[in-house]
């Protein structure tokens, strides 16, 4: 491969890399921000949910405490298949949204769909990056 597409391979896997790292926040942050009424990355109306008012910030809550854990997990192991496993469900998460609403006949913040969609694809790429890189290095490894 010639320089300037090593340079572009790499500025892409920075690239992954760092949005991985954001989304994560992004993912903590917006669970526990879930908590406060003037900081949620979400609207959780009082009067549209009634009993079903703290069930979605719950959610939120135990999904970031799940991060964290997930994420200290893959720091320490290094085992980027459970970043990719994460990335499926939380686009999964967009469906079960979905579904809730449905069967407790409430409206879903929107904000919802975009949010699930950006984490669990960034969790996604990167882990699906990661296990290639993963791979190339043993291919190597192997013929040497």
């Amino acid at each position: 491969m010639n320089d300037m597409t090593l340079k572009i391979i790499k500025m892409l896997r920075l690239s992954v890399e760092i949005n991985f790292y954001f989304s994560v926040v992004v993912l903590v942050m917006g669970g526990f921000l879930s908590f406060s009424d003037s900081y949620s990355f979400f609207e959780f109306n009082e009067s549209l949910y009634g009993a079903l008012y703290n069930n979605l910030r719950m959610m939120m809550v135990y999904l970031a405490f799940t991060e964290v854990v997930v994420f200290a997990y893959y720091l320490i192991s290094k085992n980027f298949q459970v970043i990719t496993v994460v990335g499926f469900f939380l686009v999964l998460m967009i469906g079960s949204m979905a579904f809730y609403g449905e069967v407790n006949s409430v409206a879903i913040d929107e904000s919802f769909s975009v949010f699930f969609l950006y984490t669990g694809l960034s969790h996604g790429v990167f882990g699906i990056m990661k296990i290639l890189e993963q791979q190339a290095i043993s291919a190597k490894q192997d013929q040497a």
